[in-house]
């Protein structure tokens, strides 16, 4: 398998294909964030860590209760907003690049791409070594065509034969 460089250049992205990933990806990344400060609170007040931090702030006369629905009902409100948000700015980022390579032409780059068929190669021109007995004789090549004769407004231009030979004047 043979391998060869090829440079690619990207000049513009669909902001409507990156709104549709983003968003995939965001909402992904949201659920994932949820589930697993889910799993952490509920770790932390198995082991009793949240009333831990309300009677440390209750001993410095501020108050700290360690309701965990409100906390989750928040943590959703700002995972939706960071999903939109993301969103967003990943689609505004789309346009934003399709313009600026509109006036420097893209990016580009270098990719190492796999052929199956052997990649044709240029092919080395060799020259004949310099012959030991001195320089060949040039041979005359045959003319094409004959060169331009000299005429006068008295006279027409004749066609020229094989056997016309042109005329002398004495």
């Amino acid at each position: 398998m043979q391998v060869r460089r090829v440079r690619r250049v990207v000049r513009k992205i669909d902001p409507w294909t990156v709104l549709k990933a983003s968003l995939i990806f965001n909402i992904i990344a949201g659920l994932t964030f949820v589930l697993g400060m889910w799993v952490m609170w509920s770790i932390a007040v198995q082991r009793g860590i949240p009333d831990g931090i309300a009677d440390i702030f209750e001993s410095l006369t501020l108050t700290f209760t360690p309701d965990g629905e409100l906390y989750f009902r928040a943590l959703v409100l700002l995972t939706v907003i960071g999903v939109i948000v993301g969103t967003g700015a990943m689609t505004m980022g789309a346009v934003v690049y399709n313009l600026i390579s509109d006036v420097v032409g893209g990016v580009e780059f270098t990719v190492l791409e796999e052929t199956y068929q052997p990649v044709p190669t240029q092919q080395r021109v060799r020259r004949a070594a310099p012959s030991r007995l001195g320089p060949r004789p040039a041979v005359p090549q045959p003319r094409t065509e004959r060169p331009p004769t000299r005429q006068t407004a008295a006279e027409p231009e004749q066609p020229a034969t094989a056997s016309s030979v042109p005329a002398t004047k004495s």
